[in-house]
């Protein structure tokens, strides 16, 4: 698949699943991305071309529906009878996508009142609205991306967006686009409610540096959180198991079982999760956002936050590699450490950078894999003053390890 995703347009790129269907691995990745380096420094001798038309013709093309035969295994992941019994009105951005087809069809195909707000299909995606750096970037999560589709938020129940190649949701209720964070923690509590055929050992899945109200939600409902290194590839095996009912990223990225608990898909699915926004609200009367308001009347708010600061190559690779002992400090915004994890506590796996929590708050750092600079993912049970000082003493922790390794 070639793309961009959700980064601006002249940035696309290859995108590779392998026959399980999640994200590649990744020494997978590296191969490709090592061979396609070598051919473009070779100036592409000896890659062959054709002509569309001629491939096209060849015995090598194969035309194939896509659509219809995923829209029509909806209905076995989804409650689509109770989205039409609701009568919501719901609006769509594609935002000039793949999915903008899937769409038309979902709406044909169940009988409901779905609105293409935007139906432009434009290589430069020059419709879009600018994110906040004044860059085209088709981040359904962005509310500067998504002010286009914010501007018809009163006229619908829900309104949807999607980035160009649907693997990402953006939810939108009158209030305003919903925190990713926000969505998922509704998400988890709506399903391991309204699933009974879902194993009762059946776990949840989510990266370190999402949100830690998942945690409080998991442990309301007596189930098991999985908590793995960024990426969704590393949720792949249980989804495809059945062993996790639902993997999510802070980044508004998704997926979860069908109705009996089997495989649905072990890649991240922005339709789904946006049509399971419409059947919380269908089932509830309340829409995601009205959910999650009340699941923070009972655990609390959080204050989130993530911040990048610059890293040249030699501090990068030392926060890659980073032990906990190289952390000296012991507490954090004023509360004792409680953990400095280097390795998920979900699969033991590097998270290629450090996470350091107390009863109150974490932060994570990891550097960046494309830019000279490192991320730093802020979380606060406390409000925005105590989330403003883990920033700060994050910043420290990291700036003190790059001082111990003399950088």
């Amino acid at each position: 698949m070639i793309t961009p995703s959700h980064n601006p347009p002249q940035d696309g790129g290859i995108k590779y699943n392998p026959p399980h269907g999640g994200p590649a691995e990744g020494d997978i990745t590296k191969a490709i991305e090592q061979r396609a380096n070598t051919l473009i420094a070779e100036g592409l001798a000896g890659v062959r071309r054709m002509a569309f038309a001629d491939a096209i013709a060849s015995d090598d093309f194969i035309e194939k529906d896509l659509v219809m035969p995923y829209v029509e295994d909806l209905a076995s992941v989804v409650d689509m009878d109770a989205i039409k019994k609701a009568g919501l009105r719901i609006g769509v951005d594609p935002l000039g996508g793949s999915g903008i087809d899937y769409w038309k069809a979902i709406a044909s195909h169940f009988d409901l009142n779905i609105t293409l707000v935007n139906d432009d299909v434009d290589p430069s995606f020059r419709f879009m609205s600018l994110d906040k750096d004044g860059v085209i970037r088709m981040d359904c999560s962005s509310p500067s991306a998504m002010a286009g589709l914010l501007a018809y938020k009163d006229q619908y129940d829900l309104a949807f967006g999607n980035d160009p190649d649907f693997d990402r949701h953006g939810i939108v209720t009158p209030t305003g686009l919903m925190n990713p964070n926000h969505y998922l923690a509704v998400c988890i509590d709506y399903l391991y409610q309204h699933r009974p055929q879902w194993r009762a050992d059946v776990g949840v899945g989510k990266t370190l540096v999402s949100s830690a109200i998942i945690d409080k939600v998991v442990e309301s409902l007596g189930r098991k959180l999985c908590e793995v290194p960024v990426g969704f590839k590393w949720f792949v095996d249980g989804l495809y198991s059945g062993d996790i009912g639902f993997g999510g990223e802070e980044s508004a990225g998704a997926s979860f079982l069908r109705m009996d608990g089997t495989a649905w898909t072990t890649d991240k699915d922005g339709i789904l999760l946006c049509l399971l926004a419409a059947e919380i609200t269908a089932v509830t009367g309340k829409n995601p956002q009205q959910y999650y308001d009340e699941l923070v009347a009972k655990f609390g708010a959080s204050s989130y936050a993530r911040l990048q600061a610059p890293a040249n190559g030699e501090q990068k690779a030392v926060l890659s590699k980073l032990s906990a002992d190289m952390v000296t400090a012991d507490t954090l915004a004023g509360d004792p450490i409680t953990a400095k994890l280097t390795h998920a506590p979900g699969n033991g796996q590097p998270i290629g950078g450090l996470k350091v929590t107390t009863e109150f708050g974490w932060f994570a750092a990891r550097p960046s894999g494309t830019e000279d600079i490192y991320k730093i993912y802020c979380e606060s049970f406390k409000g925005d003053e105590h989330l403003a000082l883990i920033q700060d003493e994050a910043q420290r922790i990291v700036s003190d390890v790059f001082r111990a390794a003399g950088l």
